[in-house]
């Protein structure tokens, strides 16, 4: 079981199943809600569970999907997609001893102009055939 919360602890979960490795996101909407890219894991909801959610807000940032966060302290912690039973989990927001690595980019067609992305990691200009858990 791995544990997480916002910064605030007004958000606090735990995560009691398997967690899909880490992904880089760099699209826009990730850059401008993160302030550069979206490092996260994927879960099936009925593997996360919450034991507070006094702070957690949503923004429906698409007709594809929303976006979690701590309205007490601006954490972004969530991003769900439309029609899914999975929520994809800021992988900031787990405590450390989860295992998971970063294994990959996607979107890194809209990156921002001031970083490369050197880690010899797979880049993928978008999200398709990208597996999702």
């Amino acid at each position: 079981m791995v544990k997480g919360s916002c910064l605030c602890g007004a958000v606090a979960f735990t995560i009691d199943g398997p967690m899909r490795d880490v992904l880089g996101c760099h699209c826009g909407q990730c850059r401008k809600q993160t302030g550069h890219f979206w490092a996260a894991t994927s879960v099936q909801d009925d593997a996360l569970q919450f034991e507070r959610q006094d702070g957690l807000s949503w923004f429906d940032a698409s007709g594809t999907a929303r976006r979690g966060f701590c309205k007490l302290c601006g954490s972004t912690l969530f991003w769900k997609p439309a029609g899914q039973a999975r929520t994809v989990v800021s992988a900031g927001s787990l405590e450390p001893g989860t295992g998971l690595r970063l294994s990959q980019h996607v979107f890194v067609k809209n990156k921002g102009d001031y970083y490369q992305i050197a880690d010899g990691l797979p880049q993928h200009m978008e999200f398709s055939g990208v597996e999702n858990v």
